[in-house]
């Protein structure tokens, strides 16, 4: 069951909901516990920065939150889905109806023009418009005129406008952003920071920001910081 938060008095379901999490992983001759007892819920429309240094689990939580990864215990409940409950294909499919991705590293096909990464996505989910989506989120990102470069002549900061117009292309739920930031310069990467936040606000999508830019973190509604895999504030 998905726990239900109360906001403004009214009850409203948790888009995503992380009960006892726990992930342990091999290490030498013995175990390595990375995230320890996790709990926590977002609802919709929330904007939430999980913080901490290298190493203290902020990636691993994100893989496990978008099921590309299972918990070692635990639950994930993704849109009222307990994600452990799901083959590797219908957690493929949840993933590709709820969720949008930006990384820190674009993630970017290099064989394919800005428009063919922008319109992959959406082909693949079979939408008969993919090539007018995926034209209108290029222009509103700022490359209407850049529909048909590859990756590679393309700046960082024009790679990761087409992250975001991939992401957004497909209307997501929860919009799970990994240092959206780390491979861009200061003034390229604050301007994509805007760009990110105001599209949220226009697509009224649900945001979980990974960094550990404590500035980038203030911009969100809430924060979760991690501290050696446990939650600690």
């Amino acid at each position: 069951m998905i726990r239900n938060e109360v906001m403004a008095g009214a009850v409203i379901d948790a888009v995503i909901d992380v009960v006892s999490l726990g992930k342990i992983v091999p290490s030498g001759d013995g175990t390595l516990t990375i995230l320890h007892e996790i709990s926590f819920a977002v609802t919709s429309g929330e904007a939430v920065a999980i913080v901490g240094a290298s190493g203290s689990g902020k990636s691993t939580l994100l893989g496990l939150m978008a099921g590309l990864d299972l918990p070692s215990s635990g639950t994930v409940h993704l849109g009222g889905q307990d994600l452990a409950a799901l083959d590797e294909d219908a957690r493929a499919a949840l993933r590709g109806r709820l969720l949008g991705f930006v990384f820190q590293s674009f993630q970017l096909l290099p064989a394919l023009t800005a428009l063919e990464n922008t319109m992959l996505p959406l082909e693949l989910a079979g939408s008969s418009d993919a090539r007018a989506t995926a034209e209108a989120m290029l222009a509103r990102v700022g490359l209407g005129a850049r529909l048909g470069h590859y990756p590679k002549h393309l700046s960082g900061g024009e790679q990761q406008r087409v992250a975001l117009a991939r992401a957004f292309a497909m209307r997501p739920q929860l919009l799970l952003a990994d240092e959206p930031t780390g491979n861009l310069d200061a003034t390229t990467g604050a301007q994509i920071i805007d760009l990110m936040f105001a599209m949220n606000a226009e697509a009224g999508t649900t945001l979980i920001l990974v960094t550990h830019d404590e500035a980038l973190a203030h911009r969100c509604g809430r924060t979760l910081r991690l501290d050696a895999g446990r939650i600690v504030g």
